[in-house]
């Protein structure tokens, strides 16, 4: 496939409200796309108050389980449009509880991404990522999932790279007003692009307001923002790219990954 239409989903959630949440986010994907990619946590909300309210959102991912009502209902919308999807979930496995995404493809078969790097009180209510930033192939291309905050570790997009993503799916809820801006980079810096989808609105369910930023965006490879949706508002930010074999060459005589000398680096 030489060309891809992807969309990032911009949402408000309501705490809690699931069905309501999911019929919001499945209704703001565009019809037509290839690749859609939701928010973070987009059917629950985000702030939870005890690791025992997160394990009663929490959904089975492993094979051979019985899929949740999130995975469920995307399934089905992948399966009817012909669309993959990417989006944010809590994943139960055994006692631990993740901060995961999902990669769900029109065939029914899915993969998952365990939040490596967790933001603030996630520390107190989920367990960390256990496994390497994972490359999948869906949509006729590679496709690398990180999930928020996994923005500010260079290392997080690098080693999808390495791995051979052409596309970083990027589910989000941001409140911290710098990962729009870094993404250019991270996609200059990588030759990738980066479908970054962030929620919009407030909870303050635990005393500490959340004012989320929204800007959910699609990014080229060499920094140009392809579609980008305000701070306020739902919507979906839609790009036409064509993810084909990464263009690494920045000049004639440098290549952004080929001029690596991991020898040298610290880490």
């Amino acid at each position: 496939m030489s060309s891809l239409t992807v969309a990032a989903v911009q949402t408000s959630p309501a705490f809690g409200c699931v069905d309501a949440n999911l019929d919001q986010a499945l209704a703001l994907i565009p019809g037509g796309c290839d690749l859609a990619v939701l928010p973070e946590l987009f059917a629950t909300g985000y702030q939870f108050r005890s690791r025992d309210e997160v394990a009663a959102f929490a959904e089975d991912l492993g094979p051979g389980t019985v899929a949740g009502p999130v995975v469920t209902r995307l399934g089905a919308h992948a399966a009817a449009t012909g669309t993959t999807l990417v989006a944010g979930l809590v994943e139960r496995d055994g006692p631990r509880l993740f901060n995961s995404a999902v990669l769900l493809r029109p065939d029914g078969t899915h993969d998952a991404y365990r939040k490596v790097h967790l933001f603030l009180d996630e520390k107190l209510l989920f367990d960390p990522g256990d496994r390497p930033f994972p490359v999948f192939r869906a949509c006729g291309t590679t496709v690398g999932l990180m999930i928020c905050f996994d923005w500010i570790f260079p290392e997080a997009a690098r080693s999808l790279a390495l791995g051979g993503a052409k596309v970083i799916a990027h589910p989000c809820n941001l409140v911290l007003p710098w990962c729009q801006e870094a993404m250019v980079t991270r996609c200059l810096e990588n030759a990738v692009h980066a479908v970054t989808a962030n929620r919009v609105g407030c909870e303050d369910r635990t005393g500490s307001e959340l004012v989320f930023s929204g800007g959910s965006q699609v990014v080229a490879p060499r920094g140009e923002r392809l579609a980008r949706l305000p701070s306020t508002g739902t919507g979906a930010a839609v790009a036409r790219i064509e993810p084909g074999t990464p263009d690494t060459q920045l000049t004639l005589r440098n290549d952004v990954l080929g001029d690596r000398r991991p020898g040298l680096y610290r880490g």
